[in-house]
């Protein structure tokens, strides 16, 4: 049933990427008003794949790779949802849209079907770090995508073109400060899943830290976040830097990801727990 879900949510991600889409490629369509709603579709029907999955398995569904993929999207869809909310930026769906419905995607291609959770994942200390460790780079994805149209953006006022497009996006100054807010938001997210997750380790086995090669990339992603702010705070970092080097932190953090679930990696994730 949940495969099923799966399959509908992803078609109505991919409708809901094709409106945010539209108004930017061609201005004047009206389509942005309902790809918030089509998205939000997709989300409640996420939403009850991903509590079905929870129920089969017992324990938050991210045990393989394509249980991640759908999480990290299932989140990923949510925090644009309560983001858009506040503050009605549908040029930044044009992003997010596409991403969500790509990961969907990759998790429909990858699903499996329930197998027995191992006992060392049946522990209570799983979802917390699980979940602040996605929801971290569920808001980092969002960060991401702010940082795309800052760069279009910022390169069509340079360019003198396309006036009209340009009308229809946001600020820069609206841009970076909501980059900003993005990264202040997913760095304790992901520092809190860091510390979480070695507390999961001192009940599962008894050390904090094992120096994994999940371990080490997480280590890296947060290190390279954390000099990220320290700038943007200390240093004056801001606009079209912030926004490159905030792609290029996301893209470490995706690369982590797909390393540690496609690659035969030892330690507790590798092609398996991924997160």
């Amino acid at each position: 049933m949940e495969s099923t879900l799966l399959q509908i949510t992803a078609t109505a991600y991919l409708a809901a990427a094709a409106l945010f889409v539209a108004p930017v490629v061609r201005p004047g369509t009206v389509s942005a008003r309902i790809a918030p709603a089509v998205l939000a579709l997709g989300f409640t029907l996420h939403t009850m794949a991903v509590l079905w999955r929870t129920i089969a398995v017992g324990t938050v569904p991210v045990t393989d790779f394509g249980e991640g993929l759908s999480f990290f999207a299932w989140l990923t869809a949510g925090s644009f949802l309560v983001l858009q909310r506040r503050t009605r930026l549908s040029a930044v769906g044009a992003v997010v849209g596409p991403l969500v419905f790509v990961l969907t995607l990759a998790a429909v291609l990858t699903y499996k079907h329930v197998e027995n959770v191992p006992t060392l994942l049946q522990n209570p200390w799983l979802p917390v770090h699980v979940t602040l460790a996605f929801l971290g780079n569920a808001v980092f994805g969002l960060a991401f995508a702010v940082s795309v149209i800052y760069l279009v953006q910022e390169r069509m006022l340079k360019s003198h073109r396309n006036a009209q497009m340009i009308l229809r996006l946001p600020s820069l100054e609206q841009l970076d400060r909501l980059n900003y807010r993005c990264l202040a938001w997913g760095f304790p997210l992901l520092t809190l899943g860091i510390i979480s997750g070695g507390v999961f380790a001192m009940h599962t086995s008894g050390r904090f830290w094992s120096w994994e090669p999940r371990e080490l990339l997480s280590l890296l992603t947060w290190m390279l976040y954390a000099g990220l702010l320290q700038f943007r705070l200390t240093a004056g970092l801001r606009g079209r830097r912030a926004a490159a080097l905030t792609i290029i932190g996301f893209g470490v953090l995706v690369a982590s990801f797909l390393s540690v679930n496609l690659l035969p990696l030892a330690g507790r994730h590798g092609g398996g727990l991924g997160s």
